[in-house]
């Protein structure tokens, strides 16, 4: 069983990996400041070694670091292997009331009440608590954790979090913090398929690419990129005259003229843009304005 000494909450740490590992020299870099005292543990030695460097202990396994834990952190690659690291923690000494277990990892939108419900056997608390922002901002304590879980559990993961992510929220129940992330990931990478199209489209037309990618990033840090126009509360198609269907009656306007444009430049140019097809006909309506028939 695993209780607080002296106001330290003990934290391990399972998997350094490419976003792992900066979470974890995050951590061993603010031990003192926030009250923390981090135990690692991964397969692999060399970043263990790295780890120690900076201030951790070492764990000779998992079910050894969660006996020494109050929070254990996983950022494993998959479902498989974070279901490795809990059967190993629920196997070992270290289960029972006072551990709360942080999965950071990605995973079904399933699994994480699958998890939940193994972990409570043992009187283990769990969250879904995947991250964005990438290794730069794993590095910079500037990630976002999105929390899917009990108020008990967040309240006991939150001193940790708030060293790593600037931005933490609660998002509901367990799994809503995994399918927070998958949302937020899947605009994500359909931005990154609607690059492409715009990196044929220069280039057919002659143009710099990179130079277009450095116009793309500078742009996007000044307007917010796609996160510009996620303000509204809702999804439903917008009442007239309102504040936002005057704002994007606006940008419509705009969208619909450029894209217009350049799937004509596409069409001259023989380039394949179905994702700018796709943003003709449904940027209109996806903003809240009715379908036309």
């Amino acid at each position: 069983m695993s209780d607080r000494r002296n106001g330290v909450i003990r934290v391990g740490f399972v998997g350094l990996g490419d976003i792992g590992k900066p979470m974890a020299t995050r951590l061993a870099g603010r031990q003192s400041e926030a009250g923390l005292d981090l135990g690692v543990f991964d397969l692999a030695a060399a970043p263990v070694e790295e780890l120690v460097t900076a201030g951790a202990r070492a764990a000779e396994g998992v079910g050894a670091l969660a006996a020494g834990s109050d929070v254990l952190c996983v950022m494993v690659n998959n479902d498989r292997q974070v279901r490795a690291v809990l059967d190993e923690v629920l196997a070992g000494p270290g289960a029972g009331a006072g551990l709360t277990v942080a999965v950071h990892a990605t995973v079904a939108p399933e699994t994480p009440a699958e998890l939940e419900e193994l972990a409570a056997r043992r009187g283990v608390r769990l969250v879904d608590a995947p991250v964005s922002g990438g290794a730069m901002g794993a590095g910079t304590g500037e990630l976002a954790a999105l929390v899917g879980g009990s108020e008990e559990a967040f309240a006991a993961v939150r001193p940790v979090l708030d060293v790593l992510a600037t931005r933490v929220v609660h998002a509901g129940p367990i799994g809503a913090g995994t399918k927070f992330k998958l949302a937020r990931n899947m605009m994500h990478y359909a931005a990154y398929t609607a690059a492409t199209e715009a990196q044929r489209l220069a280039e057919a037309a002659g143009l710099d690419i990179v130079a277009l990618g450095k116009v793309v990033r500078h742009t996007d840090a000044l307007t917010g990129g796609p996160g510009a126009i996620m303000h509204r509360d809702s999804t439903a198609e917008m009442e007239p005259g309102s504040f936002w269907h005057t704002t994007f009656g606006h940008l419509r306007q705009l969208a619909e003229k450029d894209l217009d444009l350049a799937i004509a430049l596409a069409d001259e140019l023989n380039v394949d843009v179905p994702l700018a097809r796709l943003a003709r006909e449904r940027l209109a309506p996806g903003l809240g304005f009715p379908e036309e028939k």
